[in-house]
């Protein structure tokens, strides 16, 4: 072994048998030991002389937190020479003679000329400022750390090789954060360069490879490397067509182009690219982030421990289909060609969906029969879910007359003339219907969904990514098939695309360059946490669907109960269906009121009275906790009102302005 910065490209003992690596972001958050690696850039300050503190502050607040957790945190931090540079300027100014400072002028002294500074004394004279540093900002969330240096020479002797490994894994017994650097103040010579104004700095890639080495002799589960920039790029940061890579696999550096080295530091990305590589052969996940961006730096290691999708994640588990930007970038490519087919044709792409629903019924009944015996066994959905998620032979012709029905009234849906202005003579300002470009629709355990939204995208001459429950997958699966097989009769197959990978719902809404609108359908609380999610992309979110039915004095007896059987007990778990029954107070006691009740009795309704309807009755249902509620099942509220106009005031105030009837003849 010559030197650190070769380890990547050699194989050596270990002292431990290969690992497994995390295959997927989401497993990060199991990560029990865990390397943080503190480039340069993300320690020191802009001007290169002295440390970012407040960036500093944040990481020790990120490292506490997940330490906190129960997790064993490790730092390999750099920044040593740019502290004790600070530290010696400031000490060379104080020697200065008295005279030469008091008779040279304010202007004189800022110019004055401070002689090359060598590395070693900056790091002998940094080092110890550094630690104490550390040491009073790790002492605010009640931690303790510990330094520990080290040598390319306790790395060649086995003997300082188990000391340091013992070390390292009694101060994790004692939950002590151990900080690791090169003790710079004794390494050889560096080759001249100029990282830092006026100091030859020692190489970076030392701390590269030093945090890939500790993180395999540790055994550590994932080794966190900032730097200052996003991540891995498939061409130099800055270039116009220049990519931040999500996933990177063993294999791929051969595809990619790197650029110069960071603003601070020689080891640059293609060393962080070989070490990195080198820690996932020895079963260590790494994450190459960067930690000097000020909005997200605040955040950037929990977030990754989190799994969510920052910076570039090295994996061994390469996906078999596309990733979720390529599929994007395809539903884009693809959404053009749809937009630029003549109506007629995006109308027979529809019709022959409409076909197909009927067509391959028992192979999509056979999916949707796997999806519900495997959330029964499994008991992770509610009644009211499996409702959602069940498909069956009349919903099947039930979908496939909606289809022709969007297919029959889609010619007019791109390229229509909305407004017409003449502006001056010969000269027609129009405005006309386009298509949006690429929507993300995301929706919960209801398959029948994909086919309805994908018709209407195809309609409007949309790109589209569809983003199911994992409880539909293989109903989802079989659906999206026959969809692009629709697609494929006029050539835009890629117009829609399943997500299939396990993105988070979070990750997706960050993709604000592949995706021009989201469209949530499920809960409350899903649009609710898509709206938050969403970065720089429009929500288009709907409300909660709580229905009323409102029966007058006049109203035909034959109609209510068929409407409130329909409304109610027909699929209760839809969103239009009922949930709060008012009733006239003048039709209490009544026979029309007998047999509603009756009805809902039949039917295995659940009752919840309201707080009027309650006082009515000696023996009431259970009251209901909440005029607000949405049950998406054989439950219902009923409650009692003097008159239509207090009917709409109980509708503006508690409902959701989804669909609301009045069954009146007056």
């Amino acid at each position: 072994i010559r030197c650190w910065s070769n380890i990547p490209f050699i194989t050596m003992p270990l002292s431990r048998a290969h690992g497994k690596s995390f295959a997927h972001r989401s497993e990060l958050k199991h990560a029990k030991r865990i390397v943080v690696k503190l480039g340069s850039a993300v320690v020191t300050r802009g001007d290169e002389c002295g440390l970012a503190l407040g960036r500093l502050a944040s990481i020790v607040e990120q490292v506490s937190m997940l330490q906190n957790q129960g997790r064993e945190m490790m730092i390999v931090t750099s920044g040593a020479v740019a502290f004790g540079k600070q530290r010696l300027r400031h000490e060379i100014l104080l020697s200065q003679s008295v005279r030469q400072a008091l008779h040279s002028g304010q202007s004189q002294l800022k110019d004055m000329a401070i002689p090359v500074l060598e590395a070693r004394a900056c790091a002998a004279a940094g080092q110890s400022g550094l630690m104490a540093l550390y040491e009073a900002m790790f002492t605010q969330y009640s931690i303790c750390a510990a330094q520990i240096l080290v040598t390319n020479l306790d790395f060649h002797d086995e003997q300082k090789r188990r000391n340091l490994n013992g070390t390292l894994h009694e101060l994790l017994r004692m939950n002590i954060v151990p900080i690791i650097n090169t003790n710079d103040a004794v390494v050889p010579p560096p080759e001249p360069n100029s990282d830092l104004q006026g100091v030859n700095v020692i190489s970076v890639k030392d701390n590269d490879s030093l945090a890939a080495r500790l993180a395999v002799e540790m055994k550590t589960d994932l080794l966190i490397v900032l730097s200052d920039v996003e991540g891995l790029f498939d061409s130099p940061p800055g270039s116009d067509d220049a990519k931040l890579i999500d996933i990177f696999y063993p294999g791929d550096q051969q595809s990619v182009t790197f650029g110069t080295k960071s603003r601070v530091g020689m080891g640059g990305m293609e060393a962080k690219v070989k070490a990195a590589l080198w820690a996932l052969q020895g079963g260590t996940s790494v994450v190459i982030a960067n930690g000097t961006h000020p909005k997200i730096s605040g955040h950037v290691i929990t977030d990754i421990v989190e799994g969510k999708k920052v910076g570039t994640f090295f994996s061994e588990v390469k996906p078999a289909g596309p990733t979720v930007e390529q599929q994007g970038e395809m539903a884009r490519a693809g959404g053009r060609a749809l937009a630029a087919l003549q109506p007629e044709q995006r109308a027979e792409i529809i019709y022959r969906l409409a076909e197909l629903l009927t067509d391959q019924r028992e192979e999509i009944l056979l999916a949707n029969k796997k999806d519900l015996e495997e959330a029964e066994n499994k008991g992770r959905l509610a009644l009211p879910l499996l409702k959602r998620l069940s498909l069956s032979t009349s919903k099947l012709n039930s979908l496939a007359i909606g289809l022709r029905q969007i297919a029959a009234s889609s010619k007019d849906s791109v390229g229509r003339v909305i407004r017409r202005t003449r502006i001056a003579k010969d000269l027609d300002l129009e405005q006309v219907t386009v298509p949006i470009g690429v929507l993300l629709v995301i929706f919960e355990s209801r398959p029948d969904c994909l086919p309805q939204v994908s018709a209407l995208a195809i309609a409007s001459g949309n790109g589209l990514l569809l983003k199911g429950g994992k409880e539909a997958a293989y109903s989802n699966q079989v659906l999206h098939h026959l969809t692009q097989e629709a697609l494929s009769i006029h050539g835009v197959k890629d117009a829609v695309q399943l997500v299939n990978t396990r993105e988070e719902v979070e990750d997706l809404c960050r993709l604000d360059k592949l995706i021009d609108l989201i469209i949530p359908r499920g809960s409350s609380q899903l649009v609710r946490n898509i709206q938050k999610a969403a970065k720089g992309i429009p929500v288009m979110g709907h409300s909660e669907g709580i229905c009323h039915v409102y029966v007058d004095t006049d109203a035909s007896v034959e109609k209510v109960t068929r409407i409130i059987r329909d409304s109610k007990c027909e699929y209760p778990a839809a969103c239009n269906a009922l949930e709060t029954l008012l009733i006239h107070r003048d039709l209490l006691r009544t026979p029309l009121f007998d047999q509603i009740i009756d009805m809902l009795r039949v039917e295995q309704v659940k009752i919840h009275a309201g707080p009027k309807f309650a006082s009515y009755l000696t023996f009431s249902p259970s009251e209901v906790k909440s005029l607000r509620t949405e049950y998406g099942d054989l439950e219902c509220c009923i409650e009692v009102v003097d008159g239509v106009q207090e009917a709409v005031e109980h509708i503006h105030k508690y409902g959701s302005s989804h669909t609301d009837v009045i069954i009146t003849e007056n």
